[in-house]
């Protein structure tokens, strides 16, 4: 890995993707699979330019964050095709529509589509905006799904009462999980002689105090740290778990009623970290997103990011490859040594589009996509994390790197995503962040206007 200068010039030149991780840019394309069958004919739908159940075939239309790993050379959405071939060969009164939305313009299309009643019937999401449509009266019960066998099968309280509006029904169907982390490059830290600084042993747990000797040997031997990325949403999940880990804080209570980031640990990491980048240990990330900083970092320009996984590891493999670089996964330092992780839940929603054919479809789609005996695991493996069943087993034998994800999964935290008003709590975190790292006010000042804020919009959210 080369040693580099400053990143104040490379800023302006980055447009990157992120998939997965709630940032970044991909290309949106359309992929029709069509098939002929019978079926009980269904009632029509008047939403303009949404498809409608009629004559013997019911057509449902799935929008697919790029989530799915693709083969080699492929563009979006070629491997969510051959998904939608194989269940309309099972299901040949079903048709399915596919169109592949990216992380950057794709929760705009979204939102645009649901007030225009041309919504799709699927989405493939996570639970921080897949909740805040069904609290907003858009989406169908999928309670019907969660039998008591497949409660018991997935075991999870905390990640089934993620798939839940505060009403208690379920409206996201899960299929994968995994912790967020960070990474580090191997090749930095042998020629920073810091590698004494991690742990490379078991959970690779470590404390803030080895992370900021990390910091210092990097900067002395001429590497930069990673941004402190906060001009967006992009990946904002990363760097406040990288936050709240420092000192033992939390973004909300344990009950996840309120928001508690201007406790003593919050303020004292934000003022740690204000200290780190006045230092040069790490890097103002003003101009940067989560998706951003990962390219950085893949490209050899900085040390270590904090934001990763195991789906980002995937799908930065032979970027890491062509740049010589091994990113070692780590959680996130903490006072403690002990993390608490925010993590990742994919999974399914149907929009109500006042169809209950295509309601009916969409779940049976949303079945095989989950629950198919040969589709099923194969869908997992190319999200790049872990089944939420525990009945499919380990599907990653022998592969010690995601054995290590695997345990991750013991240090999830209250998962706060479907928090009242989380939308728009999101949109107070970077401007907090910004105005921390610009000097334009004081950590304590700051976050407790951040969790003014952010707890009004709770209650704005009511």
């Amino acid at each position: 890995m080369k040693k580099i200068l400053s990143l104040g010039l490379t800023a302006a030149l980055l447009v990157t993707t992120l998939a997965g991780c709630g940032g970044g840019e991909q290309s949106s394309s359309e992929t029709t699979a069509a098939s002929a069958g019978t079926s009980a004919a269904a009632e029509s739908n008047d939403g303009a330019g949404a498809p409608a159940s009629s004559g013997d075939t019911v057509e449902i239309t799935w929008w697919a964050f790029p989530t799915f790993a693709q083969d080699a050379d492929q563009p979006a959405g070629t491997y969510e095709a051959e998904i939608v071939a194989a269940f309309e060969t099972k299901n040949p009164d079903i048709k399915v529509k596919l169109e592949t939305i990216d992380f950057t313009s794709g929760p705009e299309k979204i939102t645009a589509a649901i007030e225009a009643g041309t919504v799709c019937d699927v989405l493939f999401d996570a639970p921080g905006r897949i909740i805040s449509y069904a609290q907003n009266g858009k989406l169908v019960k999928l309670d019907d799904m969660f039998t008591d066998e497949y409660i018991k099968d997935v075991d999870n309280e905390a990640l089934l009462n993620s798939c839940k509006s505060d009403d208690g029904s379920y409206y996201m169907y899960p299929i994968s999980t995994a912790a967020f982390c960070m990474a580090v490059s191997r090749q930095a830290l042998e020629a920073a002689d810091a590698m004494d600084c991690i742990n490379t042993e078991g959970d690779r747990t470590w404390t803030t105090a080895q992370f900021e000797e990390m910091l210092k040997k990097l900067s002395d031997a001429g590497f930069n740290g990673a941004t402190v990325y906060c001009s967006g949403q992009g990946g904002d999940q990363g760097i406040r778990a990288f936050v709240t880990n420092l000192y033992d804080s939390q973004v909300t209570n344990d009950e996840v009623t309120e928001y508690t980031l201007n406790d003593e640990g919050g303020i004292k990491a934000l003022t740690k970290i204000k200290e780190w980048v006045d230092a040069g240990y790490m890097l103002n990330g003003s101009a940067y997103n989560g998706g951003e900083d990962v390219d950085q970092f893949v490209a050899g320009n900085t040390a270590f990011t904090t934001l990763w996984s195991p789906g980002l590891a995937s799908q930065r493999a032979e970027t890491l490859k062509e740049n010589e670089i091994e990113a070692i996964a780590l959680p996130f330092p903490s006072e403690d040594g002990t993390p608490e992780l925010e993590y990742l839940v994919n999974g399914f929603c149907v929009f109500d589009n006042g169809d209950a054919a295509r309601a009916e479809a969409s779940k049976k789609f949303i079945d095989f996509l989950c629950n198919d005996e040969e589709w099923g695991p194969k869908n997992v493996v190319r999200t790049s994390v872990f089944p939420v069943r525990q009945t499919m087993g380990d599907l990653y034998s022998g592969d010690a790197e995601m054995q290590f994800y695997a345990n991750l999964t013991k240090y999830y935290s209250p998962y706060y995503n479907t928090i009242k008003g989380f939308a728009e709590m999101r949109t107070y975190w970077f401007p907090m962040l910004q105005a921390v790292l610009n000097g334009d006010s004081t950590p304590e000042d700051a976050v407790n206007d951040f969790v003014s804020k952010a707890n009004q919009s709770i209650a704005n959210a009511q």
